[in-house]
């Protein structure tokens, strides 16, 4: 009999915002060890959290909203106790449980349903081989997005979280450098195996891969939790699996019930972007093929600099061509996000049409794009250094390159090809790429019979 394999994902993310969840320490994973804290983060006796951080809460019902979620418009905070080192209070506050509702419910993302997205606060980092604690991450606000059990296999998974975090960057959700991370629920044969934190897409994928294998494997499977060592390329068993009741849950006295009313949501809807999937369907229509759409919108950036540049009126399909290809090109050489550069769109705006207005060579544009990092200039200004020679300058060099290369001119004759691909290199190195190849061929055939 064939085996169901259902993976259920729950996704957490760091929210970019300037301070925690219930206090004003700085938001910072990685500032000095414990020097963003304070008595509410820490868990001080007799310390009071303060009222929960309104972007952190905007932040979530944006990402609800992206995913297609209802909004609750009532939302309590519950206490969700459990006894780890990482826990400062002995319990921590989120936006679930047994009494309590999620901001975002029911939702659908690329036809996987989304059983629920809530806000919440994140542990201390916790080093369980030294017994060292980190309270600077302790109050971090974080989101969680709980998919339905409709994954089948780990293909699947990494792309929909591909896309799942380009959707969120459009809004800008997550801090650049902050990453996901993932608790994984798989069943082939009985109980579901929960897999903890799971810090990278890539480690997700592996831990899927051999926890279905390992599950397929066992004639029988009990329900627990379990960890993915990285090292070793294996899940390893932690703990048996807590219940909800484990948790005793309860809600928060000190928190008040956070009211989510029609005019807040209705606000950050009309704020929402254009999803990245919208955009490929329009850049289509603008006559872009779908290949270099994707690459576009995959960076938001990326898709942010395309649309600036076609307002200096370029062609679209051009534009795309030397973004995703040249630009790109350039950026992979130096090692470089786009983040990390300063690109005028305007500049870039000005090299595409000196190129389709016949006044650059294409090598000669590629030459400069190349000096466009780590800042661009504008092109139409070195304009008399870098524009295409005429014609008759073309001649003049052809006929020095072939005085110059009788061997070549020899070879050509006795029927090797290669020969003149030879001669015209010559030519564009001479002329600092500002000959036109097309041109340089031509007189090449004329002089050469």
């Amino acid at each position: 009999m064939k085996k169901e394999v259902k993976i259920g994902l729950e996704i957490h993310g760091y929210l970019a915002t300037k301070e925690k969840l219930f206090c004003e320490c700085i938001a910072d994973r990685k500032a000095e060890p414990n020097s963003n804290i304070c008595p509410v983060c820490c868990g001080y006796p007799g310390s009071k959290p303060m009222l929960p951080n309104i972007e952190a809460v905007k932040k979530v019902v944006a990402i609800a909203l992206l995913l297609g979620c209802k909004i609750n418009e009532r939302v309590i905070w519950q206490r969700k106790h459990y006894d780890w080192p990482d826990l400062p209070k002995g319990y921590q506050d989120t936006l679930s449980g047994s009494f309590g509702a999620p901001i975002g419910v029911d939702g659908n993302f690329l036809g996987i349903e989304i059983r629920e997205v809530h806000l919440e606060e994140d542990p201390a980092a916790w080093d369980p081989e030294t017994g060292y604690i980190d309270y600077n991450r302790a109050g971090l606000p974080l989101v969680e997005i709980v998919t339905e059990p409709q994954f089948g296999n780990a293909k699947q998974v990494r792309e929909w979280l591909q896309q799942l975090v380009t959707a969120v960057s459009y809004i800008k959700a997550f801090p650049k450098d902050a990453g996901i991370k993932a608790d994984v629920n798989v069943s082939t044969i009985g109980e579901r195996v929960e897999i903890k934190n799971l810090n990278s897409i890539y480690n997700i994928v592996k831990a899927i891969d051999y926890e279905i294998a390992r599950q397929l494997a066992t004639k029988s499977i009990e329900r627990e939790t379990r960890t993915y060592d990285e090292r070793k390329k294996i899940t390893i068993t932690m703990r048996t699996k807590e219940l909800e009741e484990d948790y005793r849950f309860i809600p928060d006295p000190d928190l008040p019930v956070l009211c989510l009313d029609k005019e807040f949501v209705v606000s950050i809807k009309k704020s929402l972007p254009e999803l990245p999937t919208q955009k490929i369907e329009r850049y289509v229509k603008q006559g872009i093929n779908k290949k270099e759409a994707s690459v576009l919108v995959s960076d938001r950036e990326l898709a942010e600099l395309f649309e600036a540049v076609l307002k200096f009126g370029v062609d679209a399909a051009l534009a795309a061509h030397w973004i995703t290809i040249e630009l790109l090109r350039v950026l992979n050489w130096n090692h470089k996000q786009l983040s990390e550069v300063c690109i005028n769109p305007k500049h870039l705006a000005e090299l595409i049409k000196l190129v389709q207005e016949g006044k650059l060579t294409e090598l000669k544009a590629k030459q400069i794009l190349n000096s466009f990092v780590p800042k661009s200039f504008s092109p139409s200004k070195k304009l008399k250094e870098t524009e295409k020679i005429s014609e008759k300058e073309i001649e003049k060099l052809c006929r020095k390159i072939l005085e110059e290369n009788k061997k070549a001119v020899q070879d050509y004759k006795a029927g090797r090809k290669e020969a003149l691909d030879f001669l015209i290199g010559k030519v564009i190195e001479a002329s600092n790429r500002r000959a036109d190849s097309k041109i340089v061929k031509k007189f090449f055939l004329e002089l050469l019979g």
